[in-house]
């Protein structure tokens, strides 16, 4: 009997602080599909006080304490959740993480498509690991056009067959 490969869905930064119109359908979407997946990575995105962020962009929402960085829904039990600083939580532990689990595949969902999802998902892409995008369950909480524009973008970047 030949065992199926092991698959990981990786969601990116499911936050209250990113819900509204646009994006409001995605948190029940994505705590939906996490039951067909064997791995689950969750990525919480916190803008720490002298980022960045705050500093070139004047942007201080998602403060360590604040209620933006709560998740906006519930992770499957034994998730893998990561607190990230930046666009992507591909690092080097994230990677070994993979790695050790023998995963080629990441399916990648979440907020937002435009920024944090893309970034994941080349990132994943320069590290010769497969990333499927799943268009259905991301957004942009900038709006519908921002979203379609990552889309377009990650055909682009990462192959036409890898958005889903």
């Amino acid at each position: 009997m030949i065992k199926e490969k092991a698959s990981c869905l990786l969601i990116i930064d499911v936050q209250h602080g990113f819900i509204n119109e646009s994006t409001k359908h995605i948190p029940l979407l994505v705590e939906m599909e996490q039951e067909h997946y064997e791995y689950i990575i969750v990525t919480q995105f916190v803008n720490p006080e002298g980022s960045l962020y705050r500093k070139l962009m004047k942007w201080n929402r998602f403060a360590p304490d604040s209620a933006d960085i709560k998740l906006a829904f519930m992770p499957k039990k034994g998730a893998l959740i990561i607190e990230k600083h930046i666009y992507s939580c591909i690092n080097d532990k994230v990677l070994k993480w993979i790695q050790d689990r023998g995963l080629d595949t990441i399916y990648l969902c979440g907020l937002d498509t435009d920024f944090c999802v893309a970034k994941c998902a080349v990132d994943l892409f320069e590290n010769g690991i497969e990333p499927v995008v799943i268009e259905r369950l991301c957004a942009s909480h900038s709006g519908t056009q921002y979203h379609n524009y990552a889309i377009k973008a990650l055909k682009r970047f990462i192959g036409l067959e890898q958005i889903r």
